[in-house]
């Protein structure tokens, strides 16, 4: 099968996006598919086999210097100049100009692909993807009205709130064109039962396909850092719960001799940054980026502890690679995080989201039991290794390419009667 994988932006490094897109993409190529990936900066890292094609952007959100001015000598087109102009009006303009771009590049070689497969691009561009004789599939991680509640009820005025909607103004198209798609994938029941709500979906057009763990993610072989509790989400957005978590780490602080990794990079005098110089715990927490796989899994394998603090996930990749490390958890019931531990208890000490005092507890009371940090976190092992297989996740979306292909092929042919 020929299959050509779309993604507005995919680095492994900016979100569990560009995680998906590299570990499917692999996996599929293994499995003997043909498989390119089609995407805007920053661009994936991929694996041998499976190819590249960039589709160059403004690349306005790069770093160091995001919401940069380009130079005039930068413009190309029509498309560049409303990327540039919906920034400057505080929107985020890449799904809709990404999907324009790869749209023109598809239309060149339409004929080379079995399917297309867009990673929540969801622009409106692709609704004309199957007029190039080609049928389309998407995956939706979660719907991002999610993010959008929580950071407009984290919103301290009615111009930071005008702010967030003004931002996620791209959702209305998004939820347009899911409505009007062929198949939607989803990594978990949660996502899928909020997606249907949250864009209105057709459930009969809904696939659920949980996600993987890459077998780098194992046990660690030297002892854990005695006190180190650790966490990985972006440290800015209210979606992910850090200020929670920082709340209840300065509880700990008053009694204990712990300190905290955060698996981010916080924006330069932003929320949490102040957050943790207001609760003066600044020497005791630490931030890293830009780590390499291998220095990743040493750093989840290094810590007493981790927390994941949600208020809600589509899936937490995060918390099943901990798992697969064999870390014991605390995670909130949030979103599908109940699902990728497993019932109350098995896997991972289970608390309500952003509720500090609930969390503190949970955090003391695990570091005060190495027998039930054990417990834990060879259960959230096993749970790994009987569920969570890139492979089965490869395997299962060529399943589902192939009911989305007959289904366009049989639609096609009724067309084409349709027009004797």
């Amino acid at each position: 099968m020929r299959i050509a994988v779309l993604s507005y932006r995919s680095k492994a490094h900016v979100g569990g996006q560009g995680v998906y897109v590299r570990h499917l993409t692999r996996e599929l190529a293994a499995l003997g598919h043909t498989v390119e990936v089609f995407s805007g900066q920053p661009y994936p890292e991929l694996d041998p086999g499976v190819r590249l094609t960039k589709v160059p952007s403004l690349d306005l959100y790069r770093e160091p210097d995001p919401f940069r001015v380009p130079r005039l000598s930068e413009y190309r087109d029509r498309v560049d100049v409303e990327e540039f102009l919906t920034m400057c009006t505080g929107g985020f303009p890449e799904p809709r100009t990404f999907s324009r771009r790869v749209l023109r590049v598809l239309g060149e070689r339409a004929g080379d692909f079995d399917v297309v497969h867009d990673n929540q691009t969801l622009g409106s561009a692709l609704l004309d993807v199957e007029s190039l004789g080609v049928p389309l599939v998407a995956t939706i991680h979660h719907p991002i009205t999610m993010d959008r509640r929580i950071e407009l009820a984290a919103a301290p005025t009615w111009r930071k709130k005008w702010g967030v909607w003004r931002w996620y103004g791209f959702l209305r198209m998004q939820q347009r064109v899911a409505r009007r798609l062929r198949m939607i994938l989803t990594p978990s029941v949660a996502s899928a039962r909020d997606t249907v709500r949250e864009f209105g979906l057709d459930p009969e057009r809904v696939r659920t396909i949980l996600l993987g763990v890459d077998e780098r993610f194992v046990p660690p072989i030297a002892p854990r850092v005695r006190g180190r509790i650790l966490a990985m989400a972006s440290a800015d957005a209210p979606l992910k719960g850090i200020a929670t978590l920082l709340e209840a780490f300065a509880k700990l602080r008053t009694e204990r001799d712990v300190h905290l990794v955060l698996v981010s990079s916080p924006k330069p005098g932003g929320v949490t940054e102040r957050l943790i110089d207001q609760l003066g715990i600044a020497e005791h927490v630490r931030f890293v980026k830009g780590l390499s796989d291998d220095e990743l899994v040493a750093l989840m394998g290094s810590a007493e502890l981790a927390c994941v603090p949600s208020l809600y996930e589509g899936f937490s990749l995060p918390t099943a690679e901990l798992m697969a490390c064999a870390t014991p958890l605390v995670v909130t019931r949030a979103g599908a995080i109940p699902e990728v531990v497993g019932p109350d208890g098995l896997a991972a000490d289970v608390v309500r989201p952003g509720d500090v005092a609930q969390l503190t507890a949970a955090l003391e009371n695990l570091l005060d039991d190495p027998d039930r940090r054990a417990r834990l976190g060879a259960a959230g092992r096993r749970r790994v290794e009987e569920l969570f297989s890139w492979k089965a996740v490869a395997e299962k979306t060529v399943a589902a390419y192939e009911e989305a292909i007959a289904g366009y092929q049989a639609d096609h042919q009724e067309d084409t009667r349709a027009d004797r």
